[in-house]
């Protein structure tokens, strides 16, 4: 038998980690999975019910939680995510910039309301949050992972907003690697394809509407048609980040990781 340090037994052990858009899917299984591997973690979102609850869950685990109920849209949030962190747990390891959704149809029917809501959580809130948390996470040589999608790389016509969108934070994500270069923070982003989320699912009603087949046949059309292995879920985005951030991924540096079945088949 292998003995196993507390590193590799337990990587964020004492970890102090942020991750927004933490009420619900990937956000909520990303948190969940830090803590699990000994991450106290600072959740953020909107809905303050469904915060309590997966506040609830990481103590469940004897980790140390704190919830933070806001809208990133506005410009001030970031700022008061990063003062109630310090105030928490007087540290700051880990950024995940998780929260973010995008308003989907017909490009000639959105609206520039849509276009700057849009922008205004998933970047925009994304990249207040890490000027605001930087020299925090400077002084610990710690690690921003940015959840962006594959839309960024691969565009749709009823996705032209994620895809922008998308698209910007990985470019932010590419630029902001040259400065944790020089002041020793990790950062990279990860691009989930097809994740069994409440909102995918959403979609999948929509399709099943319109078509009349099974959930399991609009899936299995879905994989067939993009290529896929399979569908993936929240867990599977979860523990690719839990090792994005762990000492044993520190060589991974302004890396832009499609995690998606396959359906990404540009280089």
């Amino acid at each position: 038998m292998v003995d196993q340090s507390p590193v590799d037994s337990l990587p964020h052990l004492g970890k102090i980690a942020v991750v927004t858009g933490a009420s619900r899917g990937i956000g909520r299984a990303i948190a969940v999975q830090l803590a699990s591997q000994g991450a106290h973690v600072m959740l953020t979102a909107r809905d303050q019910a469904l915060l309590d609850l997966v506040a609830t869950e990481v103590r469940g685990l004897g980790r140390l939680a704190a919830v933070c109920a806001l809208d990133l849209r506005v410009p001030t949030a970031a700022a008061q995510v990063v003062t109630a962190t310090l105030t928490a747990f007087g540290a700051i390891d880990i950024l995940i910039n998780n929260a973010g959704a995008t308003k989907r149809g017909d490009f000639l029917q959105l609206t520039d309301e849509d276009w700057s809501d849009g922008f205004a959580l998933k970047l925009h809130g994304a990249v207040r949050l890490v000027r605001a948390a930087w020299p925090h996470l400077k002084s610990r040589r710690g690690s921003v992972v940015n959840i962006a999608g594959v839309g960024g790389r691969t565009p749709g016509a009823d996705f032209t907003i994620g895809g922008a969108v998308n698209g910007a934070l990985l470019s932010f994500t590419k630029a902001l690697a040259d400065v944790g270069v020089r002041d020793g923070v990790q950062v990279n982003a990860i691009n989930p394809g097809y994740i069994r989320t409440g909102r995918f699912k959403a979609r999948l009603q929509q399709r099943i509407a319109e078509t009349g087949e099974t959930i399991g046949q609009t899936e299995a059309r879905l994989v067939a048609e993009a290529g896929l292995v399979r569908l993936g879920e929240p867990g599977d985005i979860a523990h690719l980040v839990s090792f994005v951030v762990s000492p044993h991924a520190r060589y991974l540096h302004g890396a832009l990781i499609d995690a998606d079945g396959g359906q990404t088949k540009t280089a």
